[in-house]
This record gives C-alpha cells, structure tokens and sequence, in this order.
C-alpha cells in the first residue's frame, strides 16, 4: 500500500480528487476530532461497522496509533490518503501560504498555496516513485499466493524492530534512521532471495526494510519463508537476515539520549 499526507486549508478537497485518479482500492482517512461522539450505536463495541448493500462500509474502532491503522489496512488496499494528520512520516502535500516543510516530518512531495496549485499528474509520478508502507501480513499472503504453495508445510517469519537498549544501563536510543543504496539494495535482497529459493525445500522468500526515521519500539525489517519443512522454513529465514545485514548496502543512523552517529562510521 502506498500512503499519502495531505495538510493545510483545501486538503479535503484535494484529497477526493486524488482519490478519484487513483487506481486501485483507496482508503481515505480524515482526521475526527469529536473524540468517538456521534456516528456510534451507543454500545461499549470496541469497532462499529455499517456495511451498504453495493458492499461500501463506515465503521468507528480504536487502533494504536496511526503506524497500527496503516498495518491494519496495508493488506487490502492500493492507496492511503490522510487527511489532516500533522506528523506524519510519509509522503506529504502541504498547502497554504505559510506552510513550513522543517515542521513535517515526512518527505515533501508536492507543495501550493491552494488545491489548484498542485499538479496531480506530477503528484501521482511522485507517489507512485514513493516507498510503499508493507506489512509482515502483506508479504506473508504475497508467498502463500506461490505456485508451490500447496507443497508447503511452513512459513517463517522474522521481524526485526528498534530496540531501545541492549542493557539497563544504556542510553535509551530513541529512533533509527536508515538509507537504501536505491536500486543496488533491492538488487541484492532480488539476488539473497534467489539463492535461498534455489535451495530443495524453500519455495518462496520476500524481503522488506523499511527506511527513514523509525522508532523505538517499531518494526525495520522482515524476512518471510515458504518452505515444504520447518527445519528448511527456520534456516531459510536466519541466512536470510543475516545475509541481508551483511549485503545489502542499507546505512543506519541511532540517535540516542546523549548523542547521534552513523552505524557503519563507529564500527
């Protein structure tokens, strides 16, 4: 899924006509703020949902943070569109005469003073060339979609996340910023993931690792294995992190507490 952040006066506007150009299944998310008021049944339900008979649907819920509402939509949708939401760490348009991109923390992809300042053709280009938002979910239904699925008695998984400290004692890093060798990078998970599927028993292998600015506590990278066997499924996914930390030319930044340094300057 590819996710986009439109902000600033106009950006409702804007954002249903982006909607409309876009192919594939979008989810619009506005921001609310009548904090769960209105729009509800009056019952203590956790999400709410009203499906249409042409199979549209409104629903209120609760997520854990928007990283969480992306996961939960990742999987069955083309686009995210937010709406209104300012500190998002994704593609942004930002309207308005005063807008000030060093206060968004996303990577600005379109700017104007109004709706009809911003060339949605050029829009598109820029969103389309953007880092989709994947999911561990979304690579795990990628490899069961295989030719050879119905061989396969396993999946695995890895999942590598920001840890805080390695000790009591340690500083607490507070986030991770990482940068692709663009093209080299997917070229060389392309390549890792070849040569494991070569082995007998390993059917499927996806890569993922995220970029830019990511915090403690949330997840970087995934490996995920379809495999005849657990044994062959487990090894498969161990090669292919380790490989993958040793191949593929990703540069990490930590920031912690008391200072900020690149990875691969300090070792």
């Amino acid at each position: 899924m590819q996710p986009i952040s439109i902000l600033g006066p106009g950006a409702d506007d804007l954002a249903g006509t982006l909607a409309e150009r876009l192919e594939g299944r979008v989810a619009v998310v506005r921001r609310d703020e009548s904090n769960g008021s209105g729009g509800g049944t009056g019952t203590d339900d956790d999400t709410t949902l009203a499906l249409a008979p042409d199979g549209t649907w409104t629903g209120r819920g609760t997520v854990d943070g928007f990283d969480a509402l992306l996961d939960r939509l990742a999987p069955d949708h083309d686009y995210l569109v937010a709406v209104g939401y300012a500190r998002l760490r994704l593609p942004t348009v930002l309207l308005g005469a005063d807008a000030d991109p060093d206060d968004t923390p996303g990577d600005v992809v379109a700017r104007g003073d109004a709706p009809a300042d911003v060339d949605v053709d050029d829009l598109l280009a820029a969103l389309d060339a953007a880092e989709p938002w994947i999911t561990r979910e979304l690579l795990v239904n990628r490899v069961e979609r295989s030719a050879d699925a119905e061989r396969s008695g396993a999946i695995a998984t890895f999942t590598g996340r920001v840890r805080a400290r390695d000790s009591p004692d340690d500083d607490r890093t507070t986030h991770l910023a990482f940068e692709k060798y663009e093209g080299v990078a997917r070229e060389r998970m392309d390549a890792i993931g070849a040569d494991l599927t070569d082995r007998d028993g390993v059917f499927e292998v996806a890569f993922h690792h995220r970029t830019g600015v990511i915090e403690a506590g949330e997840d970087i990278v995934f490996v995920v294995v379809l495999a005849g066997h657990r044994a062959e499924a487990f090894r498969a996914v161990e090669d292919g992190i380790d490989r993958l930390k040793d191949e593929v030319p990703i540069f990490k930044k930590e920031t912690t507490e008391s200072e900020e340094f690149w990875l691969h300057q300090r070792s």
